[in-house]
This record gives structure tokens, C-alpha cells and sequence, in this order.
């Protein structure tokens, strides 16, 4: 709900938990009141204090308590007295700033999308909107602030659009938002990592100054994901204020709360404005980015319960959004590039007697690609390898009762391709530099419409040749070498233009292909964020697949992700990453907290643990629609354990996963609590072959087997009587 008190320039947004409330001042003024636990009504307890302030500039003359550098602005820029961080900053023939005053606003039903970008979508009764229009008469520039409120989801969406007025603009910076909050009395948290250990979920006090996240090389990457979280330093799972943002971009990003000398504290996220900066001409415009915000007073449970019904149900969309995903086998580790016909056949025919839905073939099955050196761009299938070509292929693996999927790295060339030898210069590359190597592989100029013409020409012929149910869509490599500076004062567009390229060629591709499952991937988690989820519903989150691994990387994860849009595999040990053994029991348990896979050689197995794979399947097909639609928790955890349950919207079913790492002498008894169930229901276990009233399995709990091994685990299912 959405209201305007016009005698006090006041707008109240009421979410089903928060309330957000904005004032426009006497002086048009755009300030923020109040950002918290939902009132009834805002009747101006908080005031303002006005108070003079030693070096605090005024535009006022004569009155020194009226600062910009004090004031809680909602949007800002530099230069005319505000010495926080900026919203956005310009450059102009008037100069370096913008005065922002209050123009004029509008309130309406549903959701407009964001010309060229990934955004959110909802239906006029699941949305209502409040666009803001601030002007700045000296440069006739317009800024619109966009209000996206989903009151049932507990959401707000925000996004800024810039027009130039009669006179051009250079944009320097352009945050989706900002925001002051009047304490800083924080802890921030973040997702953080690298390469194959992605999404640690990392906590930091909140300082004096400017404590940042971000990315430059062309993708969110593995190192950082575009989420804040403010939270009470005394949060936990089930207590706590805690503010979150999400970007809903896949490109550079940053994000920073700054704890001002007045102990308040300023939030923003968007744009990462190093090596950005875009030229708009008399009458042209901008859009930033949308960013997510949500608040709770309940803890980082409810916090993710709000996350993962909004990307499931807001972000997520088309054909599979609440589609059960298939079980899939991936041939990667099973034969890497060396394979053929017969080989995958015998991999499929074994997958399809175990009860697998899903085959993928990955890497290897084009141009001459038989290491990572060569054949990048070149998307014909090479009938050394497959004789009877992917429709062959395809028939046959259909015929065993699956669906057949496909690897691709549509964005990237090799240097040994024929498409490099035809077309070098559709790779990013600086004139008159040595190309930056990585993976013997160059990244295409996607801010070239014939570069994305040729990607969408050349994927769609190959899902048009073949029975091609699933696509996954890598990219193994960051930008570099970025080309001259482009004509008409246009520098450091191009990583903005790169963004726009992709996403043009995700939403044709996405348009023209609605009944194949795109799962994106970059070297696992180098691109996993909400934008990429918006045009393919299921990603690759590391390619890390060791149980032990995986368990704070898909606990990071489930901090914001649903379980559905996460793809976790069982592979062969010692694990072809860090070389560790795990029972084959306890890396199936960690697989099917995500979407279950296999990517090992399954004809390789003893029939013992063939049999394994077949009972696991059986078992996670009982469980499918509650790890993927249901509430997930996360339940004690040590350093050397972690346990979680999901439980099933309806509480009909709960599904418990319990690992311990390593095993320690005289170890303490482990009583786990679960959450989620109904209270006055009777759960029955078969793993345990007993009864427990719901009441009891939270309050008491269940005492953990004592197994003196190293990573052990549990599984339980609990169904209501």
C-alpha cells in the first residue's frame, strides 16, 4: 500500500512487514524518514534535528543548521554541501553537481520493465509502484526514482532513470540506491569467496568510514555476490533487525555502507562507477539497475524464507519457475573431452536405468575441440565423435526415457577457431596490444549487434537440430583488454554495453526456446546473481562438487537462493578437486539439498554402489518438491557440523540433512532442534521406524547417532500422520 499525505509531502509504503516512509521539505527536498518494522502511521516522532554542524556547508544563508551533510537525503550528489557518498555524480558544462529538487510524482497499479535490463515482474494486484520525478533546473537534468512495492513478499524495488534536458551530460556514477539509516550499530554481511569456494557467507563489525564490496571484471564473479545485509550484531536465525539489498545485475557492481562521524549510517548499491561513465546527449536518458531491499525483525531465517519466495516467484520466470527440476547425469568428469558415441551411450543407458530424467553432454562435442586450447565459436558438431550428429544422439538418449542437454560458451572465442581466423576482430581486444591470455580463449564484443546476431543465429540452430531440452551456458573467463575509447566522448561504456549485449541475446534466446531448462554457469559461481536468474532459472553455483566443500558454499547460498535455482552434483572420489574420499551416502545427502546430478562415471561403479545411486534417486524424487518448494532452515551449526531442514509449505513432509566433518575423541551428544514443523502434528520417521509429535522434534529434538567416522551424515524424512 502506497499513500501520499499532500499537506505534508509524505509517502508511506506498507509492506506486509515494513514500513518505508519519504517527506519532500519545504526546500523540495527529497529526505527519508523512516525504514523499519510496519507502523499504522507516521506522525513525525523522529523530527529532523536541525542543528548547526562545524564544517557542514548550507544553501540557506543564515541559517546554519540546514545541511545537506546532515540530512537523511533519499538521493544525492556531490559538490553542494553532502560529503557522504554519493548516489550519483556528473559532469557538465555547469559544473560537477546537481542541485535534486522535488518536481512531481505518480502513483499507479503494476510493474513497467526496465528497458534492456533483467528486472522483477508482478501483476497489478501483486504490485504497486511510485515513480518520483527530482529535477535540477541549472543542467535541465530530470532524475526519476522508481518505487516497486510488493507488500505480500515483503519487497521494494528501486531504480533510477536520468534524462538529459537541453544541454548533454556525462554520468560518472549511478547507484540504484541509497539510503541513511539513523544508527550504525551494524554488522555487515556478505558473499564473498574465489574460485571453486564461492558464497562464504562473511561477517564484519561496522567502522568509521567505507566498507565496500564490488567487481571489475566484467561479471559479479566468484570473489563477491551484489547482496548487503545490515543486521543487529545480536542477529540470529530467529531474532534480529536485518536490512538486506540485491542487485539484480550480472556485470560490475558496488556496493558500501559508510558509517558517518554522526554515527548514522549510508547504504547504497549499484553501478561500480571504476571504468564506467556514459554520454548522454540532449534528450537521452539512462536507466540504472534494479536493486531489491527488504527488511524483517525476525532473524536471517525469515529473512531467506522472503528471498526465496521472491526469486521464485517474482525473479524466476517462464516454463520451468515452479517446474520440479529433472535429475540429471553430466558426463564432465565422468570423460572430460575424451569421449565418444558409444562412451556417452553406455553412460546414458546405465543414468536411465538408475532412474535419471536428464543427460548433458558437456564440453568437446564441437568444432575440434578436444583440450580447453581450440574451437571456441565454432558451433558444429564434430561427427568424428558423434556419427550420427546431437539428433542422433538425442533420439537415442530419448528413447532410454530421458532428456537430452547441451554445454555451451556461446560469449567466448578460441584463437585456434575458425571463427577467430574469420572474424579476430569481434574479440575484445585493445588495438595495437598483445592479447591478455586466459584459457587460450578471448572474450566476443557482445556491445556489437552482428557479434550477438551471430550467437543467437548459431545456439538457435543448434537447438533447433536437435531434441534439446536443457542448455547450460558457461563463461570461463573475465574481461580484459578493453577496446579504445569508443567516438562522441563515450569512454568506459563498454562494460555497461557488454551487460546489454548479453542480456539481449538471454531474452531472444529465452523467448524463442521457452521449453529448454537454461542453467547459467561461469566457471560455477563467477556470474550467479539475480540478474543472470531472470533469464535462466537454474545455475551451476561451483564447480566444486566435494561434499565437505560443498557445504558452506551451498549454505552461503541459501542465504538469498532457493534451493531450486541451485545445481549440486555427486562425483567420483578422490574428489577431482581437493582429493578428498567421502562416502558415497554423505555426498548424495549434500546433493539433494540442492537439485540432485551425478557427474561421475556411473558405469565404473561396483553394483553395490550402483544400487546406491538407484535408492538415492528413488529417495530424492520422494523429497523433490519439498528441498525445491519448500521452507528451508538452517539448524545448529559448528565447525565441524551443519545441519538443515526443509519443510514442505503444507508441513506434510520435512526433510532433515545432519554432516559432521571430522571425527573427535569423547565428542559432546548432539541434540538437534527442528523448525518449521506443526507444533500439534504427529511426524512419523521411517529412517528411525518412530513417532514424534512436532512440538517435541523442536523443543527436545533428536539425539545424532554417534558413528566414530569422518564425514558422516544422516538423512531423515519425516511425513505427517
Amino acid at each position: 500500500m502506497i499513500t501520499y499525505q499532500e499537506k505534508e509531502g509524505l509517502f508511506h509504503l506498507k509492506s506486509r512487514q515494513f514500513s518505508y516512509v519519504l517527506q519532500v521539505l519545504d526546500t523540495k527536498q527529497l529526505v527519508h524518514r523512516y525504514f523499519g518494522k510496519k507502523i499504522k502511521q507516521f506522525s513525525d516522532g523522529n523530527k529532523i534535528t536541525y542543528k548547526d554542524r562545524a564544517f557542514s556547508g548550507s544553501p540557506r544563508s543564515g541559517d546554519r543548521t540546514y545541511s545537506l551533510d546532515t540530512l537523511p537525503l533519499e538521493y544525492s550528489s556531490n559538490g553542494l554541501g553532502d560529503f557522504r557518498t554519493a548516489s550519483m555524480t556528473v559532469c557538465s558544462a555547469f559544473g560537477d553537481n546537481l542541485d535534486l529538487k522535488y518536481q512531481s510524482h505518480r502513483i499507479y497499479r503494476g510493474k513497467k520493465d526496465l528497458a534492456g535490463l533483467p528486472s522483477s515482474f508482478g501483476t497489478e494486484s501483486q504490485v504497486e509502484s511510485l515513480d518520483i520525478e527530482l529535477y535540477d533546473a541549472l543542467t535541465d537534468t530530470t532524475v526519476v526514482l522508481t518505487y516497486n512495492l510488493f507488500p505480500e513478499s515483503n519487497y521494494l524495488a528501486r531504480s533510477s532513470l536520468v534524462k538529459a534536458g537541453k544541454t548533454s551530460l556525462q554520468l560518472e556514477k549511478i547507484l540504484s540506491f541509497t539510503l541513511d539509516l539513523p544508527r550504525s550499530d551494524f554488522n555487515l554481511h556478505t558473499l564473498t569467496g574465489r574460485y571453486a569456494y564461492e558464497k562464504e557467507w562473511t561477517v564484519s563489525p561496522l567502522r568509521q568510514g567505507q566498507q565496500s564490496i564490488s567487481s571489475i571484471r566484467g561479471a559479479s564473479s566468484h570473489s563477491k555476490t551484489p547482496f548487503l545485509a545490515l543486521a543487529d550484531q545480536d542477529a540470529t536465525e530467529d531474532y534480529g533487525e536485518i536490512y538486506s539489498a540485491q542487485l539484480v545485475y550480472s556485470g560490475n557492481f558496488k556496493g558500501f555502507a559508510e558509517m558517518t562521524p554522526l554515527h548514522t549510517t549510508r547504504w547504497g548499491l549499484g553501478l561500480n562507477d571504476d571504468y564506467f561513465n556514459w554520454h548522454l546527449a540532449p534528450n537521452e536518458q539512462f536507466q540504472s539497475p534494479e536493486v531489491l531491499l527488504s527488511y524483517t525483525d525476525q532473524g536471517f531465517t525469515a529473512m531467506t524464507k522472503d528471498s526465496h519466495h521472491f526469486v521464485r516467484h517474482h525473479i524466476c520466470r517462464g516454463t520451468f519457475a515452479d517446474k520440479p527440476r529433472p535429475i540429471l547425469i553430466n558426463n564432465w568428469e565422468a570423460t572430460y573431452f575424451h569421449f565418444t558415441e558409444d562412451k556417452i551411450l553406455d553412460l546414458a543407458k546405465v543414468a536411465s536405468q538408475s532412474g535419471i530424467e536428464l543427460f548433458v553432454l558437456d564440453d568437446g562435442w564441437f568444432g575440434q575441440r578436444h583440450s580447453d586450447t581450440s574451437s571456441l565459436g565454432d558451433w558444429y558438431e564434430n561427427r568424428e565423435k558423434l556419427p550420427h550428429g546431437l539428433k542422433g544422439l538425442a533420439q537415442a538418449i530419448n528413447q532410454m526415457g530421458m532428456t537430452f542437454g547441451l554445454w555451451f560458451e556461446p560469449e567466448m572465442v578460441s584463437e585456434d577457431s575458425d571463427l577467430y581466423r574469420q572474424h579476430p576482430d569481434w574479440a575484445i581486444q585493445t588495438k595495437g596490444r598483445p592479447h591478455t591470455y586466459s584459457r587460450e580463449q578471448f572474450v566476443l564484443d557482445l556491445s556489437k549487434d552482428e557479434v550477438c546476431d551471430y550467437i543467437i543465429t548459431r545456439v538457435s540452430e543448434i537447438l533447433e537440430s536437435a531434441a534439446i531440452g536443457y542448455v547450460k551456458w558457461d563463461m570461463n573467463r573475465n574481461i580484459t583488454n578493453l577496446p579504445e575509447t569508443l567516438a562522441n566522448n563515450k569512454k568506459h561504456e563498454f562494460y555497461h554495453r557488454y551487460m546489454l549485449g548479453l542480456y539481449r541475446v538471454l531474452d531472444c534466446l529465452r523467448q524463442r526456446f521457452p521449453d529448454v531448462l537454461f542453467e547459467s554457469c561461469s566457471g560455477g559461481g563467477g556470474r550467479h546473481d539475480l540478474g543472470m536468474l531472470c533469464y535462466m532459472p537454474q545455475a551451476w553455483i561451483s564447480d566444486n562438487t566435494d561434499a565437505i566443500c560443498r557445504l558452506s558454499i551451498q549454505e552461503g547460498t541459501s542465504l538469498i537462493f532457493p534451493s531450486i535455482t541451485m545445481g549440486a552434483h555427486v562425483s567420483a572420489i578422490p574428489n577431482h578437486q581437493v582429493g578428498r574420499m567421502t562416502p558415497l551416502s554423505t555426498r548424495g545427502n549434500v546433493a539433494m539439498l540442492g537439485n540432485l546430478g551425478y557427474e561421475l562415471d556411473l558405469t565404473a561403479l561396483p553394483e553395490k554402489k550402483q544400487q546406491q545411486v538407484v535408492d538415492q534417486v528413488i529417495t530424492y524424487k520422494k523429497i523433490r518438491e519439498t528441498v525445491q518448494f519448500g521452507d528451508f532452515y538452517r539448524l545448529k551449526k559448528t565447525a565441524n557440523t551443519s545441519a538443515y531442514t526443509y519443510v514442505s509449505r503444507n508441513k506434510e513432509q520435512a526433510v532433515v540433512t545432519f554432516v559432521k566433518i571430522l571425527s573427535q575423541p569423547e565428542p559432546p551428544t548432539i541434540q538437534l532442534r527442528l523448525k518449521g514443523l506443526d507444533a500439534d502434528s504427529v511426524y512419523h520417521c521411517q529412517e528411525l521406524n518412530a513417532c514424534f509429535h512436532g512440538d517435541e522434534l523442536m523443543n527436545i529434538g533428536l539425539t545424532i547417532p554417534d558413528v566414530q567416522k569422518d564425514y558422516f551424515s544422516v538423512q531423515y524424512i519425516f511425513t505427517k500422520i
